[in-house]
């Protein structure tokens, strides 16, 4: 595996180290994570109580995630840098809309932060380099 061989490679590998490294936390230490998001751990789980079963899906999707961008960002594969930003974007908007509205605590606001910020600097980079539109040739 190669090193990313530009700017937007390289958000997009630093992403995809960063989720996977989250992901192995959810799976190894799911009360870390929730701590980590400001979530309530509970000392005793009532029945019908599926926090756990979600942390470890959720947590293992992260991992995949990861794996997928580090290896985009070993090839250079811009299409999908590109395809990252707007739906990054509407993660940000989801994340965002679920602490407003109090459904969520406000630590989790970084989460639509980290998704929001590394959107804007994938296609900030994408710009700067003159890829953020594909070519017409």
């Amino acid at each position: 595996m190669r090193l990313p061989r530009s700017a937007a490679g390289w958000t997009i590998g630093v992403f995809g180290v960063l989720a996977f490294a989250l992901g192995l936390v959810g799976l190894l230490s799911p009360d870390s994570l929730l701590v980590l998001l400001g979530f309530e751990v509970l000392d005793v789980r009532p029945s019908g109580d599926y926090t756990l079963v979600y942390m470890a899906a959720s947590s293992m999707a992260a991992v995949n995630m990861g794996v997928y961008y580090v290896f985009a960002a070993s090839a250079d594969y811009t299409p999908f840098f590109r395809w990252t930003v707007p739906f990054r974007l509407v993660t940000f908007a989801v994340f965002t809309t679920l602490v407003l509205t109090g459904a969520a605590p406000a630590e989790f606001f970084g989460v639509g932060l980290w998704e929001g910020a590394g959107a804007l600097v994938t296609g900030f980079a994408l710009w700067r380099e003159g890829r953020l539109l594909p070519s017409r040739s």
